[in-house]
This record gives C-alpha cells, sequence and structure tokens, in this order.
C-alpha cells in the first residue's frame, strides 16, 4: 500500500463500509439491512485484495458475499413480507442496547489486546515484537489443535451454519 491511489481507495472503502455499516443497523427493511450488508463484506473482500491476500479475498467474495447472503436473502424472504417495516425500538431499548454494545466493545477491546495468540503472546507483544507475522502463522493458529489454536471454534461455526440452514429448510416446509 505504497501509492496515493492505494491510500486514497483505503479511506473511501473505509468510509464506505462505516456507512454501509450504520445503514445496515437503522434501516427498518430487512432486505434493506442484507443489501447493506452485502455491500459491507464486498468492502472487506477489497481490504483483502489490497493487503495481497487473493485467496482470502476470493473467499471473502464467494463465501460470504455470495453465500452466505444468499442465505439470508432466502431466510428474510421466507420468513417475512419483504415489504414490511419493522417497528422501530422504544427509547429504554435504545439506552439497554446502547449500554450493551459499549460493554461488549470494551470487554472485546480488553480480551483482545491480552488475550494469548500466537505463540502465547498477546496482540500488543505481537505489534511490538520485530518478527512480521505471516499467513502460515495466521492459519496454523486457526486450523491447530493446540493449546491457543482454534479448529474447534472454526469447526463449532461450520456447525452452527449447518444448523441455520436446517432450520431454514423446516421454515419453509411449514409455510
Amino acid at each position: 500500500m505504497d501509492s496515493v491511489g492505494n491510500i486514497i481507495l483505503y479511506f473511501v472503502v473505509a468510509i464506505a463500509i462505516v456507512v454501509f455499516s450504520f445503514m445496515a443497523v437503522r434501516t427498518t427493511k430487512l432486505l434493506r439491512a442484507a443489501t447493506y450488508l452485502l455491500f459491507v463484506l464486498i468492502g472487506s473482500a477489497i481490504f483483502y485484495f489490497q493487503l495481497g491476500y487473493q485467496f482470502l479475498g476470493a473467499v471473502q467474495l464467494a463465501v460470504y458475499a455470495g453465500g452466505i447472503m444468499v442465505l439470508f436473502v432466502f431466510a428474510i424472504l421466507l420468513t417475512h413480507n419483504p415489504n414490511e417495516k419493522a417497528k422501530p425500538l422504544e427509547t429504554h431499548r435504545r439506552i439497554a442496547g446502547a449500554i450493551a454494545a459499549g460493554l461488549g466493545v470494551a470487554c472485546l477491546t480488553y480480551a483482545l489486546c491480552t488475550m494469548p495468540l500466537l505463540n502465547g503472546a498477546s496482540l500488543s507483544q505481537c505489534l511490538a515484537a520485530e518478527e512480521p507475522i505471516t499467513m502460515k502463522m495466521i492459519g496454523t493458529a486457526f486450523t491447530g489443535t493446540n493449546r491457543m489454536q482454534y479448529l474447534l471454534p472454526f469447526e463449532a461455526v461450520s456447525v452452527l451454519l449447518l444448523a441455520c440452514i436446517i432450520g431454514g429448510v423446516v421454515v419453509a416446509r411449514k409455510r
């Protein structure tokens, strides 16, 4: 990311991701929210391509922007009227939601900065180290079975997605 064009593209995509994320949360129509989420996923794929991770960018587009979004849209169309507007939240629910979101961000930030990531080192230690983190190290951390490696949660997410697909089929048969 040396050139001015790449830096401008980064900021344009970052602003688009923030705007579409906000719009996805604020809209009252479910199909519009799914469309805004699609734009956010495409923006994150652009970041992967900018970083030189073509495989991750292609997976982001194929799996998330393609497959998962199609699953979301079918689930929305099967369970709701697409033109139906959701009622806005009442004031006390908005305040409780904002407080819960703030606490969630604080907890996740603390966990991200203190949790051991690679070879038992935390994120702040990894960033301070002189040795760069390679894609091979990240891949080993995600798919390894040793301590502080994430194959089990990775497989749990795939089981969760399978359960969602089965649930969608069950809901579709009942209608």
